[in-house]
């Protein structure tokens, strides 16, 4: 099975993150990626970018050398009513947004807050992927989260990052559990880097691990196919137009 997209992918505009829009570019043709998405976290991250950065993402093309590139948001969530940090205007202008817990925007709850937390945020029509929610920081209860996942009809992340020596560690075996549950209720799944630096953009190594040993069906992973992930969006009336200019 091979994953084609990457849609987690931080630049230099993230505030801890090494790398231009150019440089991941480069790297998508190079990896053989057929398509990317720019994910830069909302301003409530410490160093990180300006509503204007993710709102004036249109100057970036649609196509480079063959690659499609997407324009899109980490949301920070800002409190326990689900709140993220980049405002409607700004939303509309985006392709899809990833929204997740971090610590240094907000102190992690109980089991029950973050999970009352994370079911309000699937209530937003702009949030499309939940991010890393194996974090042992945040413990969930994971089964009413794949439940309202899957009546939202939200994806799931599973964040290869959180399995690295410097990633969210404790992670794996929630992440497993969180995968299996996806599995049981038909909940779609992607695969992301959480790249902070062009040389691990696609990098999925521990994400397909876990996707062959759970025995999760290739129609519920989205990276298999760009125009799987396209349509998803499309179906949200995301995406309209990918004829804009290409470089």
């Amino acid at each position: 099975m091979k994953l084609v997209l990457d849609c987690h992918v931080h630049t230099y505009a993230s505030g801890h993150a090494y790398s231009t829009v150019k440089e991941y570019m480069d790297a998508a043709v190079e990896k053989g990626l057929a398509l990317i998405g720019f994910s830069d976290h909302g301003p409530a991250m410490p160093g990180g970018p300006h509503p204007f950065h993710h709102g004036n993402q249109q100057v970036i093309p649609r196509h480079y050398k063959g690659v499609t590139l997407l324009r899109g948001a980490e949301l920070n969530i800002i409190d326990f009513e689900g709140r993220i940090d980049l405002e409607e205007r700004i939303l509309k202008r985006l392709d899809y947004c990833i929204a997740g817990f971090h610590d240094v925007c907000l102190e992690p709850g109980n089991q029950a807050q973050n999970t009352e937390t994370l079911i309000k945020v699937m209530q937003n029509p702009y949030v499309d992927i939940l991010a890393h929610t194996g974090n042992p920081r945040w413990p969930i209860d994971r089964q009413a989260v794949i439940e309202a996942a899957a009546a939202a009809g939200k994806i799931i992340e599973i964040n290869n990052s959180s399995f690295t020596n410097l990633g969210r560690k404790g992670s794996k075996d929630n992440c497993y559990q969180i995968a299996e549950l996806a599995c049981r209720h038909n909940v779609r799944m992607i695969a992301s880097s959480d790249c902070h630096i062009a040389f691990d953009l696609g990098k999925f190594d521990y994400a397909a691990k876990l996707f062959k040993e759970v025995g999760v069906p290739e129609t519920l992973i989205m990276n298999t196919e760009a125009s799987k992930w396209l349509g998803y969006l499309s179906e949200k009336g995301k995406v309209k137009d990918l004829t804009e200019r290409s470089v």
